[in-house]
């Protein structure tokens, strides 16, 4: 280490009181964390490419400032999925700092990780008081029942009014409309269950019938119209 001439002819002052770190909420514990493997927490945060085309939901679950679980959800791009598709490969076993520094191939997911990384060395994680914090696999319960996003997918126009495209229940097959032509419910289909069935043995068509639900006052609609075709 070099010192400028000024610095090595100062005289030398002994330094008070050093408390260290403020603590932080970790997993129920209160931690200074002075390094990286005092890092401990699950948390999820958003990020955005540069022509914010596309988005990015990553999950991770860092234990001894180690990524153990991650998970990569992403919208709006479809070169984000495959970078997705890296980006879940690369992070689990990286520290948080490795991860920050890392090209995770996709502007929306190295944002995401940024944000992340404040929440956790910060410690404003959603495990902050959960003792022992959560179990490694805790990412996957983001997805409910048939391992597939919760997506959201809505069109309309001032001319044509609404269409609803996806739901949290899966994707809409028609929309039920009252006499005055206004929203009352709609029919889904839920692709993960309908897969699954098929896995299983079912076929086509009975998967389709048995995964199929509505929601609303569906069955007492004036009329129905398909989304994407009417």
């Amino acid at each position: 280490m070099q010192y400028s001439k000024e610095v090595k002819e100062m005289i030398c002052v002994a330094k008070g009181p050093n408390h260290g770190p403020a603590p932080i909420p970790e997993e129920g514990k209160w931690v200074q964390s002075k390094q990286i493997s005092d890092i401990n927490g699950f948390t999820h945060g958003i990020g955005w490419c540069a022509p914010q085309q596309g988005a990015c939901k990553l999950t991770l679950n860092v234990k001894e400032g180690i990524i153990r679980e991650a998970l990569v959800e992403t919208i709006g791009c479809s070169g984000m999925t495959h970078s997705a598709a890296m980006a879940s490969e690369i992070l689990p076993g990286k520290t948080v700092l490795e991860a920050l520094n890392t090209d995770l191939v996709c502007d929306a997911i190295n944002t995401a990780m940024r944000e992340l990384f404040l929440q956790i060395v910060y410690g404003r994680t959603q495990s902050a008081f959960s003792d022992d914090g959560l179990v490694i696999g805790a990412g996957l319960e983001d997805l409910g029942k048939g391992l597939r996003s919760q997506v959201g997918t809505m069109y309309g126009t001032e001319e044509k009014g609404v269409r609803y495209l996806e739901m949290a229940e899966g994707y809409v097959t028609r929309m039920a409309l009252d006499e005055n032509k206004e929203v009352i419910g709609y029919e889904f289909i839920h692709m993960g269950k309908m897969m699954d069935f098929i896995k299983k043995g079912m076929t086509a068509d009975e998967a389709l019938a048995k995964a199929k639900g509505h929601y609303g006052r569906f069955e007492n609609a004036a009329s129905y119209i398909d989304p994407r075709h009417q």
